[in-house]
């Protein structure tokens, strides 16, 4: 009786969310990162304490030179003073903490010709140099939690990400001695498709179970790319039937949604929100993110046309970018350069931003923490 009842609820609930997307969909209304967002204090702080000091100003956003001239970092925390206390508590990631996202989407002993493979000898060489450059894997959970509250994470942190569904037997191929050696996690983008096999469900949820590889949603259909053209048949399908498979077989909700093919829109991007997916992973290769920093475009790039543009969406937690194995290697040094570089803009700039969250918000959010 117990277990009908549950049964039940299950059921209303998946019902009252699909609903609830569907409206969503109709009415196209804009999103926002924060709907209930609050007024940035330095908004109101003269006219609450009677002041007639000029707020002190903010540094600008640091700029890599690292980035294609067409990619600009983004800001997403909309309260500044969350943002510097975030920033500058000691407990948190180090300024200049840098996360590198690679896709790998099937790794072979041969080359074969498939722009989508990569050949094992290439593959091993970037493991071995993200090492060698101290980098370390993290899992979607911490990916999430250092974008959204700076938690402290490796100063050099990469995710990697496997497209498609494998059996164990790829990854311990592949994947085992990193997870045995070094603890590397492996996120993987998991299609939830209706004719799945047991064994292979079953060999992916010991691993799961293991914390070795990470499962992240990619929808329910291998073929589908999904935009603001796509029904709202098939963006609940993809988005909602993958919520559903998580939790029936890997007792879990998805953070992250990898956006299938490379498609996305803000109609996608609404409904991913509604549903409570919290982070959204493109195919374009822009650079690599840090806490409230990612790097997105306005316009399409006609040396990268297949490269969408995503900054209009004005969501950059679910736009975020990644590189392709046949990149990543030749960027490894450039993302630790980034990372350097930024951290010195940071120390530099570090007595202004103190100078501000003293001026305008010690008063709402307390004292920074001290060591």
């Amino acid at each position: 009786m117990i277990k009908q009842v549950s049964n039940t609820k299950h059921i209303l609930y998946r019902v009252a969310s699909v609903l609830t997307l569907i409206f969503i969909l109709i009415s196209c209304e804009a999103f926002t990162t924060s709907p209930s967002q609050t007024t940035d204090p330095a908004e109101t702080a003269v006219t609450q304490t009677g002041q007639t000091n000029p707020t002190p100003e903010l540094p600008a956003i640091y700029q890599s030179q690292y980035l294609n001239p067409l990619d600009k970092p983004r800001t997403y925390v909309e309260e500044t003073c969350k943002y510097l206390k975030n920033r500058w508590n000691p407990l948190n990631a180090e300024p200049g903490t840098v996360v590198m996202v690679i896709h790998f989407h099937n790794i072979t002993n041969s080359p074969t010709g498939d722009p989508e493979s990569i050949a094992l000898i290439e593959f091993q060489k970037i493991m071995q140099q993200l090492k060698v450059q101290g980098f370390e894997a993290i899992p979607t959970k911490k990916f999430l939690f250092f974008m959204e509250q700076n938690i402290k994470i490796p100063p050099r942190s990469v995710l990697i990400i496997q497209d498609g569904n494998y059996d164990a037997q790829y990854y311990a191929r592949y994947f085992r001695e990193y997870w045995n050696s070094w603890g590397w996690t492996v996120v993987n983008a998991w299609q939830s498709q209706a004719e799945i096999p047991d064994t292979l469900w079953e060999e992916n949820m010991a691993l799961e179970r293991e914390s070795f590889v990470d499962h992240q949603a990619q929808g329910i259909s291998a073929d589908i790319t999904l935009s603001d053209e796509s029904s709202k048949a098939i963006i609940t399908r993809e988005l909602d039937g993958s919520l559903s498979a998580f939790a029936e077989h890997f007792a879990k909700t998805p953070y992250a949604f990898i956006w299938p093919n490379g498609g996305f829109g803000m109609r996608p991007i609404q409904a991913a929100r509604q549903l409570g997916y919290q982070l959204g992973f493109t195919s374009n290769s822009r650079g690599p993110v840090m806490y409230n920093w990612v790097p997105l475009a306005d316009a399409v790039d006609p040396e990268r046309p297949g490269h969408l543009p995503e900054a209009l969406i004005n969501d950059p937690l679910m736009t975020i970018p990644r590189y392709s194995p046949d990149e990543a290697l030749d960027a490894i040094d450039a993302v630790r350069a980034s990372g350097k570089e930024a951290a010195a803009y940071a120390e530099a700039n570090q007595a202004k931003e103190v100078e501000y969250y003293e001026a305008i918000c010690r008063a709402e959010y307390g004292p920074l923490p001290t060591p």
